[in-house]
This record gives C-alpha cells, sequence and structure tokens, in this order.
C-alpha cells in the first residue's frame, strides 16, 4: 500500500502521521501499549498511552513511568492520526488499538481472544482496511472446548485431590490466566493460595472492581500442612522448584493452549494439562479477520508462514511481519524473578 499508516521498523510497529509506536520492543519518545504482557509492556519509553483498565497493571510492573490512559472506544488525535482502544479479550483491560490517517484504517490487534471469558471485557470486531493480527495458535489442531467444560474439570480434579488429602498445584500466568481460573473455581471445595506474582496482580486487579474470590498469598512460613486439600496457583516457572516442594503430597497441572500438543505436555511433566487459552484459535482468528472486513492482514508472532500462506489461498492479502514478541511463559518467568 502507498503512504501506509502503519511502517515496521527494528524499534516496532510505527505511525508516521502520529509519530508513536504500537507495543515497541526498544525505547521510544511515544509508546500506545495494548497489554500489560512483558513483550507488549516495555520499560525505558518516555511516554506510555494505554486503557484505564490496562495502566494500573503495568505500572505496577514497570513502576514510575509517564503513562496516560484512554477508554475504550474514546477517540485522540496524536498529530496527523486518529487512534482508539478497542476491546481485545485477551486479559482484563487489553485492547486492540484502531489508527486512521487520511481515511485509510488499520488495526493492530495486540494479542486477542474471541470468546467471552465473563472476566475480560469480550473481543469487539473493528472494521478496518488493514488488520495487524497475532497468530499465536495459527494451526487448525489448535481448537479450544468451550470454557466452562474446562471449568468443570480443573473443579473436578482440584476436589478428587482434595478429597484424598493432597495440595492441587496449577501452573498458571500470573497476569490474565490465573486471575480468569479463579473465576472459573469454586472456592466451596477449599482454601486457595496464590503465590506472590499472582498475588501482587490480584491486588491490583481487584482494586479496579474485577470480581475475584479470596486468596492468600503463600510466604516463607506457609507449610503444606497448613491448608489441606487447598489450590495453589503458581507461575509455571515455580512448579518443581522448592518453593512448590513444601506442599509435599501433591498433584500438580498445566493450563494452557499449548497442552494442545501431546509432546508438551510431556515436556512439562505435570499430573494434569489443561487446554486453557487467553489467544484466539484457529477458528478464532479466521473468525476475527473475516469480521474486520479488511483485505491486506500482516500476521505476526506465531505460526506466521503457514498462516500466512493460508490466508493468501483464501482470498486476503496477507504478509508475515518480524517482531520481538515473545509468550506468556518468558513474562512470567520475570515476573516470578521479580515476586
Amino acid at each position: 500500500m502507498a503512504d501506509p499508516v502503519l511502517t515496521f521498523t527494528d524499534r516496532g510497529i510505527y505511525c508516521p502521521a502520529g509519530d508513536f509506536h504500537i507495543d515497541p520492543w526498544r525505547p521510544v519518545e511515544s509508546a500506545l501499549i495494548t497489554h500489560g504482557h512483558a513483550d507488549h509492556a516495555r520499560w525505558g519509553h518516555r511516554r506510555y498511552l494505554a486503557t484505564d483498565g490496562a495502566a494500573p497493571v503495568i505500572r505496577h510492573r514497570l513502576g514510575d513511568i509517564a503513562i496516560e490512559t484512554i477508554r475504550y472506544g474514546e477517540t485522540r488525535r496524536i498529530g496527523g492520526a486518529t487512534v482508539s482502544f478497542h476491546p481485545a479479550g485477551h486479559l482484563p483491560g487489553s485492547a486492540q488499538i484502531r489508527v486512521e490517517v487520511g481515511g485509510a484504517v488499520w488495526v493492530v490487534s495486540g494479542d486477542y481472544k474471541t470468546d467471552a471469558d465473563g472476566l475480560s471485557e469480550p473481543f469487539e470486531p473493528v472494521r478496518c482496511h488493514a488488520f495487524v493480527s497475532e497468530c499465536t495458535f495459527g494451526l487448525p489442531v489448535f481448537t479450544w472446548a468451550p470454557q466452562a467444560d474446562i471449568a468443570a474439570e480443573v473443579n473436578a480434579w482440584w476436589a478428587a485431590n482434595a478429597a484424598e488429602g493432597r495440595t492441587s498445584i496449577l501452573g498458571a500466568y500470573s497476569l490474565g490466566k490465573a486471575q480468569r481460573i479463579l473465576s472459573l473455581v469454586d472456592p466451596g471445595i477449599g482454601p486457595i493460595l496464590t503465590h506472590g506474582a499472582v498475588e501482587g496482580t490480584n491486588g491490583v486487579l481487584r482494586a479496579q472492581g474485577y470480581p475475584l474470590p479470596d486468596t492468600t498469598q503463600v510466604t516463607p512460613e506457609t507449610k503444606g500442612r497448613d491448608a489441606p486439600g487447598a489450590l495453589v496457583l503458581a507461575p509455571p516457572s515455580a512448579l518443581g522448584t522448592p518453593w512448590a516442594r513444601r506442599f509435599g503430597t501433591a498433584s500438580t497441572a498445566f493450563a494452557s493452549g499449548w497442552m494442545r500438543l501431546r509432546g508438551v505436555r510431556r515436556r512439562r511433566a505435570a499430573d494434569r494439562g489443561f487446554v486453557l487459552s487467553d489467544h484466539a484459535d484457529w477458528d478464532g482468528l479466521i473468525g476475527a479477520i473475516r469480521e474486520t472486513g479488511a483485505e491486506n492482514i500482516y500476521v505476526t508472532h506465531g505460526y506466521t508462514d503457514i498462516f500466512a500462506r493460508w490466508l493468501n489461498q483464501n482470498g486476503w492479502n496477507a504478509d508475515v511481519v518480524p517482531t520481538e514478541f515473545g509468550s506468556e511463559e518468558e513474562d512470567d518467568t520475570a515476573a516470578t524473578d521479580a515476586a
């Protein structure tokens, strides 16, 4: 496209008309941030702009930064561009960013999930000419069961362990996945304990009004015998460490879309794997792209080559955009180290 609304640079996705970047991975003057995961919200920018729902977690993680907020659907003029933020459904406060210049509209998805989860603001399709889409799970093998079915599986696993006197340790990313699980489990089964990285995020989201059940942070004094039958939520990087071994007889599990792959389940060496993702599955990706009405699709982080090839074979103009976006697992390693 001539005079594109957005360009792709070594610092990140850039808007020349507005002189800002979206989720840049190197320090810039002005950064528009889709959500608080560390591969999208990095330290070192001079100015940040994020939704009023995402900003508290970003500030919690990055410290004293200059961050302004914007409401979903609010339009703001930045230089020669008009921008607005729209729900992405990925985690509380997450957004897609719409950029309009001279009548041409581009949308950057950030990370997104098209199925409502009851906690995050539901995904909102945004019409555009060009769509920059993630494709973390851009293979047909990745399909998600209804959330209610996964919730029933998690609760049944926890209840069975509690009945036999075992602690249930569930690995879940500390921003997004852990809070989603908290919104799904039955607190009547037993007490819920949390790793510090999870509880720190819980506190920020509770203060914003997101409904979460009561939880108790694990401290150095906590022992497994203190909470028989408990559910323990911890970052995946904490599983198999001395932190987790304090609970003695325990059953371990991991919640992730990657649990769809048998090889990943084996490598995790957990007793159970629950297929639960905060990203769109194959059908969600295709459905979201269709709803944008965009002809030009730029795919980032995931199965980019395969996904772009499929799009090109099925009526879209698709290109792969190299980025430095990573995974929630990398994000959680950093969060665990900081907690």
